[in-house]
């Protein structure tokens, strides 16, 4: 069935609640009939990381398409509660408008806020004094349990500098990340020969720690970068499978010296490129 698009963004949306309660509905689909808040979990973190791999490609109707995926997990989840009489919808957006106005007073009140660091600052603290946040005591709260580790190192380092538990230059940074990967080598047998011990774990947690307080100070979102450096990978291993199957050969018993120079002819054809 198809049928004419919508003319404006309210119209729009209004037929995107309207699609999902129908598919909610008795005569609707048996999947998005048997969905509850729990086992939309893995939906909602998957279709963000879709936003953002598409934001990452440069794929602007990319973009747009898993942007729409994002808004219907959304509209799911405000079904869902419209259903069991906790929330709906106009609450979400509702409270959506009032928050992005209280915490904008430089820009909706009589405040004042100069740069990033003002603003950043000042919405702390209005969170601080809102219904919801009582049990915030500590400059570290607010970062979600289930955040990626390395997102979170991040999050968690930011907040610590706004309180001034900061370095004061980077080159004591880069000391830091020296200590910790000589303290994570003291736990390394001579052998070469490493186990995953406890010890060896807290070194290295403690190593990757200080890398993103790195990329913090340099300014460098460690997860983009990480992100782009895997798909780099990826990008020159496959090259390298192209290359051996060009000559019906296997990656399979080559020696890491042949291994090497395929991946440096990798590296020379992207520079040449």
């Amino acid at each position: 069935m198809h049928e004419p698009p919508a003319q404006t963004a309210p119209d729009a949306f209004g037929r995107l609640l309207e699609i999902i309660e129908t598919l909610r509905s008795e005569n609707g689909c048996p999947w998005d009939r048997e969905q509850t808040h729990e086992s939309l979990r893995a939906d909602t973190i998957e279709e963000a990381y879709e936003v953002v791999e598409a934001i990452e490609d440069h794929a602007p109707a990319k973009i747009a398409e898993e942007l729409g995926d994002v808004l219907t997990v959304a509209a799911l989840h405000a079904q869902i509660a419209a259903e069991r009489d906790t929330f709906s919808m106009l609450d979400i957006l509702n409270g959506t408008n009032a928050k992005l106005v209280r915490r904008h007073p430089h820009v909706y009140g009589d405040s004042d806020a100069s740069d990033t660091d003002s603003v950043l600052s000042a919405w702390d603290a209005i969170k601080r004094q809102e219904s919801g946040y009582e049990d915030r005591t500590s400059a570290l709260d607010g970062v979600p349990r289930n955040m990626p580790s390395l997102m979170a190192a991040w999050k968690l380092q930011k907040k610590a500098a706004r309180v001034g538990f900061d370095w004061d230059e980077v080159r004591q940074v880069v000391a830091k990340v020296r200590e910790e990967l000589a303290e994570l080598e003291e736990h390394i047998p001579s052998d070469g020969a490493a186990e995953a011990t406890d010890g060896l774990a807290d070194e290295m947690g403690d190593l990757l720690f200080a890398a993103v307080n790195l990329a913090r100070f340099l300014r460098v979102d460690p997860d983009a970068a990480l992100r782009a450096t895997n798909r780099k990978f990826v990008r020159r291993f496959r090259r390298m499978e192209e290359l051996l199957a060009e000559t019906g050969d296997e990656m399979d018993g080559k020696t890491l010296e042949v291994l090497d120079a395929l991946w440096d002819r990798t590296k020379d054809e992207e520079r040449a490129r």
